[in-house]
């Protein structure tokens, strides 16, 4: 079983480039702007004139081009990057992405983000065939399935490995002469493509990233897609049309930037209608003020606040140079290091009865600090209020909890957990009321979205983890 299951970790984001001088440089741009999707490692390949070079490493994108010129000396007119969180591997320098293949008759590089439910399976077959892994990484299945393919050319040989993995995948594929680009088929996580003003064509996690190197909109991947772009401009084509949207509902709740569109829903929006929706499911009496937890919760706590009628305060203060949390070695440094990072504003919080908002609740020990806080302030109750339902299943397309023993919800009564935090009550929003607040235009189950961490609900088979995850629940049966 997994040890500790810290805060949600987001799981990766990527972005690809093709058909301009600056390439590199661009791709360098984007990947800052989805650095939140990531901050073990970072990397790039730049396609020279048909040559692919690639430069990783560990840290933040800073740490890895830790200089002007680092980015400078990778010229080409068109690019893959990655910024990484690991789910699947080992945190070691052959697993960052993109993860570069040098054949005798070509290149390839991938970048991948998602966790593949099947990677186990195929790589033992695989292994057994006589294939020889370069990284523990669940993203190099793709490479070995393209080379094996017997079809006769690259794109069919794509579709044709596409169609055997399974799990929450998007994928990008550079090689000497195009880019593909791929989603699975249920749209897990996120991809876009945009357009630079010289004709270049952008595919990327977020639509902030297009934002920032000043590309225009085009449209969002769709499940079961792949997209191939190459001199002669870009292709879109279905590998399966076994297709049902099922997108992360974190990626609304937690993981997006606020000024990213996913599916044509703006997620602060988004946000702040879960806001206002938790308002009305878990209203509080008497309530003074409401502040939020810097910096995921701002924009639901700000809905809450509206619909509420309440003032908004900046009642935490985040300092933005704080070691992260979930990194120290110890619970007792990981519970300092809330106080290193959020400070409590006591001449707002003191004497009030606060409405604290969150985005989520995962293993429950920050949400403990983060009260006390307020309460050491002064605050003279703090109501908490969660605007996601209750988090008591894993994820296994791409979200770091693929075990439920340290899962709070999981494992205690909204009763218990309000007990532990310290709080004077505590709120969480429906899952309909997340349905209902993302509102994406379509009519697929839960319109669009994947809710299986509140409900157990899995849109998919989970191949390789189902046994493991029965295994687990039988064990949570036996707990309570």
């Amino acid at each position: 079983m997994q040890s500790e299951v810290k805060r949600l970790n987001e799981e990766c984001g990527i972005f690809g480039v093709w058909g301009t001088p600056d390439a590199a440089k661009l791709t360098y741009i984007g990947l800052f702007a989805l650095q939140h999707r990531g901050q073990e490692g970072a990397g790039i390949t730049v396609n020279e004139n048909g040559h692919l070079q690639t430069k990783r490493g560990f840290g933040l994108l800073t740490d890895v081009f830790d200089s002007p010129s680092a980015v400078d000396e990778m010229t080409g007119t068109a690019a893959i990057g990655h910024v990484r969180y690991s789910t699947a591997g080992s945190n070691l320098l052959e697993n960052i992405q993109p993860l570069p293949f040098n054949f005798s008759d070509t290149q390839f590089a991938l970048a991948h983000n998602g966790n593949l439910t099947n990677a186990i399976s195929i790589r033992k077959n695989l292994e057994d065939r006589g294939a020889i892994y370069h990284s523990s990484s669940d993203t190099e299945n793709l490479m070995h399935l393209i080379r094996l393919s017997r079809e006769d050319n690259l794109d069919d040989q794509m579709k044709e490995a596409l169609n055997i993995i399974k799990g929450g995948f998007a994928y990008l594929v550079i090689t000497k002469d195009r880019l593909y680009a791929a989603l699975d088929p249920n749209g897990f996580r996120p991809l876009v493509v945009g357009q630079l003003p010289n004709g270049a064509y952008v595919v990327c996690s977020e639509t902030c990233a297009l934002d920032a190197v000043g590309a225009t909109f085009k449209f969002d991947v769709q499940p079961g897609q792949l997209i191939k772009i190459d001199d002669s401009g870009i292709t879109v084509d279905q590998y399966t049309n076994d297709t049902q949207l099922s997108i992360c509902s974190m990626e609304f709740i937690y993981f997006a930037r606020p000024d990213s569109d996913i599916y044509g829903v703006n997620v602060h929006s988004a946000r702040k209608r879960m806001g206002a929706r938790l308002a009305a499911e878990q209203p509080v009496e008497n309530a003074d003020i409401v502040t939020g937890v810097p910096n995921s919760s701002l924009s639901a706590a700000m809905g809450y606040a509206e619909a509420s009628g309440l003032p908004y305060e900046m009642g935490l203060v985040k300092n933005q140079y704080s070691a992260r949390t979930f990194i120290e070695p110890t619970q007792e440094l990981r519970e300092q290091g809330v106080n290193m990072k959020l400070s409590a504003v006591k001449g707002v919080v003191r004497g009030k009865n606060v409405v604290l908002v969150d985005d989520s609740i995962v293993r429950g020990t920050t949400s403990r600090r983060i009260v006390k806080l307020l309460k050491d302030a002064g605050a003279a109750s703090v109501h908490l209020r969660i605007a996601s339902p209750p988090l008591r299943y894993p994820c296994f397309y791409g979200i770091d909890i693929q075990h439920v023993r340290e899962l709070i919800a999981a494992n205690k009564t909204i009763e218990q957990m309000r007990e532990i935090f310290g709080a004077d009550s505590l709120g969480f929003l429906s899952v309909q009321g997340v349905i209902d607040s993302v509102n994406l235009k379509t009519d697929a189950p839960n319109k669009g979205l994947c809710v299986a961490y509140f409900d157990g609900k899995y849109p998919t088979p989970l191949y390789d983890y189902e046994e493991e995850y029965d295994r687990d629940q039988a064990q949570l049966q036996q707990m309570r």
